[in-house]
């Protein structure tokens, strides 16, 4: 079994290592390969403006926020505001706001109503992933979680025409989760980035103005 496990993760090694997202992210000097999915997303339906509040839920290691202040600094200067939070340490990032801890205590929001003040956010970003059990069951269950914390989040946080993107997973959680967007927002589309692994089973929704 340790064999097997072994040849497993040599494996996974070996495709990270020769992952073209993998060296073009190290190239570009973004911290994961995930940039590229964003990025592609943002290209498609122009996400990130020019004067927008943005949060970005389960940042670490900072890829997508590298992608947030890149694009709100595109005419030289950075135009607009990039907040990140985790549960894990994450290396500064140059004009981003980061706060340490659970979005879901009050302490945090805090802290998160100190930088905003009374403005509402424009952009929820949440590349938050659970960690899977291989049980289907359970899985779907910590999935649906998830999604669900950034779905509330939204919902007290983004103003009127503000936008959710989130990663979420095919399972048996999947069709709850997209009928819970639906119900939230007035548009909802779902994409697969080229910059996914073909057999991940993770996928991107994306909900935009609040009903």
């Amino acid at each position: 079994m340790t064999a097997k496990k072994n040849k497993s993760n040599a494996s996974w090694v070996h495709a990270h290592i020769n992952d073209p997202y993998v060296k073009m992210a190290q190239k570009d000097g973004y911290r994961a390969r995930a940039a590229y999915k964003l990025k592609e997303i943002d290209d498609e339906y122009h996400l990130i403006k020019a004067g927008m509040v943005i949060v970005d839920l389960g940042s670490t290691p900072g890829s997508w926020s590298q992608i947030a202040r890149e694009k709100l600094s595109a005419k030289g200067t950075l135009n607009g505001r990039v907040i990140a939070l985790d549960l894990l340490p994450m290396e500064p990032i140059a004009d981003v706001d980061f706060i340490l801890g659970d979005f879901r205590e009050d302490a945090v929001l805090e802290q998160l109503q100190h930088l905003v003040g009374n403005a509402k956010v424009d952009l929820v970003l949440s590349d938050m992933a659970p960690n899977l059990s291989g049980i289907a069951s359970v899985d779907a269950a910590r999935i649906e979680h998830i999604s669900e914390l950034a779905l509330d989040f939204a919902q007290h946080h983004l103003q009127t025409n503000g936008a959710l993107l989130i990663k979420t997973f095919h399972g048996a959680a999947y069709d709850g989760i997209v009928k819970q967007f639906r119900a939230l927002f007035k548009q909802v589309h779902i994409r697969k980035p080229k910059a996914s692994r073909a057999h991940s089973a993770e996928t991107f929704i994306l909900g935009r103005g609040l009903k």
